[in-house]
């Protein structure tokens, strides 16, 4: 914890932004830190609660379990490096949850009872950032090598964080990406004002130094058989992602000027990190954007769109407006049902909740021009399922140059690395593998072991970090026979 009367004597303090006028003229990130003081004096707010459920595991706080009241109260006394020690002890990628994670942990700080939680992201990001700064962050290489040899298929949160563990093991460790760089959607589908790609670069020179092998512009079931990894290593961790996106098929889908919402993000990440030319990019200057899906992934089209110079950005939800404020009382310390407004969707667009699109129109050429829409509504039937329905004569329309699909990710891809493998799915088209017990994150076939969106389904980088972590677990125990690794 940090000082006893801490969280009563000091006003709540967090991270600003840049100004709206001057961060959408870029592609970089634009928050502002607080200083080492302030920060100080914010860490001494983290109380002695006795049941810290900021980091209490899955069902609700922080998924990799971050010991935050000790390095709230180590921050508090200004010893920096020991407070980077216990975050690195339970994650690997703080850096990247520092920025992106959208903070459980906070939610279920018992200071946020009152709304004021210990501003808990805020100072895992300056840790880490000053643990680099300060050359703090050092490789850790295994004093022995083990002779076992494990290929990781995928370099997201998952895949990085589970090769690192590996390594550390002792293990020879080569990570497989199918993109021209390592990171998976962090380093293509994440914009870089959200996530510089820098942190992502510095990160891997540590994992090479700890010996991992990155190996990229190799798609494993197309350039590689899979079955070709099975016999040359001792070991294989399939980590790619939940990369099969949610269609909407509806007249008119067939237009040109219609995407999938990461096509559309990552030809713009590949084109701001210098992979390929403006002339590849998805544009959405001086166009009508429509983004249909409310989430994060919405969310980047928007603020991706609003630096291109669109005419106008409308985001549709078909879910109705989630409420200002959550009721503390039946719902913290879970994750609460609550509006929110991410930095985008600040920087200029309308939302318009509880709608469903019905068609799409367009041109003699072929092109989108509009998205006729219908609102719905949403009741329980009797066995408390909630169903939707169209409200009679509230059809509407909206001009549209551009739309683009951000409904979520349905299961991993199947054709190809999956299909060739012959790993058995569970009923949502995930690789089916259990996270506890003798035979966690193991799939149905010897030696193959899953973990991330590809076992788990579409989910946060936290979680995928915790799965990685303990996937590495479970494949050192397979090799060894024990393991020291941490779960």
């Amino acid at each position: 914890m940090g000082k006893i009367t801490g969280f009563k004597e000091i006003e709540r303090r967090d991270r600003v932004y840049a100004p709206v006028d001057e961060r959408i003229v870029h592609f970089h990130e634009f928050v502002i830190p607080l200083d080492e003081e302030e920060l100080k004096r914010q860490g001494a707010r983290c109380m002695d609660c006795g049941i810290p459920f900021c980091h209490d595991g899955p069902n609700g706080g922080c998924p990799v379990n971050n010991i935050i009241p000790d390095w709230n109260d180590l921050v508090y006394h200004g010893e920096w490096q020991e407070a980077l020690d216990s975050l690195h002890s339970t994650n690997n990628l703080p850096e990247i949850t520092g920025r992106i994670c959208p903070a459980p942990c906070q939610e279920s700080c018992t200071l946020n009872i009152d709304n004021n939680p210990v501003t808990i992201k805020t100072i895992e990001c300056e840790i880490v950032d000053k643990g680099f700064a300060k050359g703090w962050v050092k490789p850790e290489i295994a004093p022995h090598k083990t002779g076992k040899k494990v290929a990781v298929i995928g370099s997201g949160p998952a895949g990085m964080a589970c090769s690192q563990q590996l390594a550390r093991a002792g293990h020879k460790v080569t990570l497989f990406e199918k993109e021209s760089r390592i990171g998976g959607l962090m380093r293509f589908g994440i914009p870089d004002f959200k996530l510089e790609k820098a942190l992502l670069d510095r990160r891997m020179e540590q994992m090479l130094a700890e010996g991992v092998e990155f190996i990229t512009d190799t798609h494993i079931g197309v350039d590689i058989p899979a079955s070709q990894l099975l016999q040359d290593y001792d070991a294989v961790a399939l980590t790619g992602g939940s990369e099969k996106p949610r269609d909407l098929s509806v007249p008119g889908r067939e237009l040109k000027g219609i995407h999938f919402a990461m096509d559309f993000l990552k030809a713009n990440t590949k084109w701001v990190q210098g992979v390929h030319g403006e002339d590849q990019v998805i544009w959405a200057k001086d166009k009508h954007v429509v983004v249909i899906g409310g989430g994060d992934t919405g969310s980047d089209c928007i603020g991706t769109s609003t630096r291109h110079g669109a005419a106008s950005i409308t985001q549709l939800e078909i879910l109705p407006k989630p409420p200002e404020q959550e009721d503390k009382l039946v719902v913290w310390p879970d994750w609460p049902n609550k509006m929110r407004t991410s930095t985008s969707q600040e920087e200029g667009c309308e939302r318009i909740f509880s709608v469903a699109t019905q068609s799409f129109e367009g041109d003699d050429d072929g092109n989108v021009t509009a998205i006729n829409c219908v609102k719905v509504e949403w009741s329980q039937d009797d066995t408390g399922q909630w169903q939707m329905s169209e409200v009679e004569g509230s059809e509407f329309q909206l001009k549209a140059d551009l739309v683009t699909l951000a409904m979520g990710f349905l299961h991993p891809v199947h054709e190809g690395m999956l299909e060739e493998l012959g790993v058995e799915l569970d009923q949502r088209g995930n690789v089916k593998g259990e996270t506890e017990g003798d035979n966690a994150y193991a799939t149905s076939l010897d030696k193959v072991f899953a973990a991330g969106d590809m076992r788990r389904g579409q989910s946060l980088v936290v979680w995928a970090i915790r799965e990685g972590r303990q996937c590495a677990h479970a494949i050192d125990q397979y090799l060894m026979g024990s393991t020291s690794l941490p779960r």
